[in-house]
């Protein structure tokens, strides 16, 4: 991840994808985070038109992708680039609302509690400041180096 040096996410730090064509290059998008904390972040990332149903709003099954990658460019924003390497060992989501193709979603992450080898975390998705997810996860901590 690198800063962004000018522009509308000027600042925020960007993740963008080395493997051309994988899951979240093609899924997902990059992504803008900044930490707001070392237990807080805030994910964004701009809607496409891959991201929707048949319906037009945005998939169930995207907003749950971008859950999972939110946490962990969350704990990147948070100071914590070491743990890109976790694993999800638990995720939980709660669709509220439909979200719209085209506006950014936005991610609150929050980190609540960790042990020598778990991260239990939680974040909202809001969009044009409505509520349209929520989400837990348990993630396990990447090894340590030898």
């Amino acid at each position: 991840m690198s800063r962004v040096p000018d522009g509308p996410w000027a600042g925020w730090l960007i993740w963008t994808e080395p493997v051309v064509g994988n899951f979240l290059d093609l899924s997902i998008g990059p992504s803008y985070s900044r930490g707001e904390g070392s237990t807080k972040a805030i994910v964004m990332l701009e809607t496409r038109s891959s991201h929707a149903n048949r319906l037009g709003s945005l998939h169930g099954g995207f907003l749950a992708g971008f859950a999972d990658h939110a946490y962990f460019a969350g704990l990147v924003a948070m100071g914590r680039p070491e743990q890109v390497g976790a694993v999800t060992v638990d995720l939980s989501m709660q669709y509220c609302a439909a979200g719209k193709v085209g506006p950014p979603v936005q991610a609150e992450v929050e980190l609540l509690r960790e042990t020598g080898r778990l991260m239990f975390m939680r974040l909202t998705i809001c969009q044009d400041d409505g509520l349209i997810a929520s989400s837990t996860a348990t993630l396990g901590k990447a090894p340590s180096p030898k």
